[in-house]
């Protein structure tokens, strides 16, 4: 489970037998939720709060370039 990045208690990684298209997962105590990378967009929500929410797309779009980077390094795409 390769890890990207943890901020404010945001975990943000991708699964090492992900699919496409490009998305990245954020893990927080209290849930789980899926965006796609380019554009971003929350794809699903399993239990995160809606300000985590929030936080956690605002941080997907501000790092979106190193995040799509390193899944093509990571899947060789």
């Amino acid at each position: 489970m390769p890890e990207l990045l943890r901020l404010f208690g945001l975990r943000f990684f991708f699964y090492s037998n992900d699919h496409r298209p490009p998305h990245v997962h954020v893990r927080s105590n209290d849930g789980e939720a899926r965006f796609s990378i380019n554009p971003v967009n929350c794809l699903e929500n399993n239990g995160l709060k809606k300000q985590d929410l929030y936080l956690a797309e605002a941080i997907v779009e501000t790092n979106k370039d190193e995040f799509l980077r390193k899944w093509s390094e990571f899947f060789k795409s």
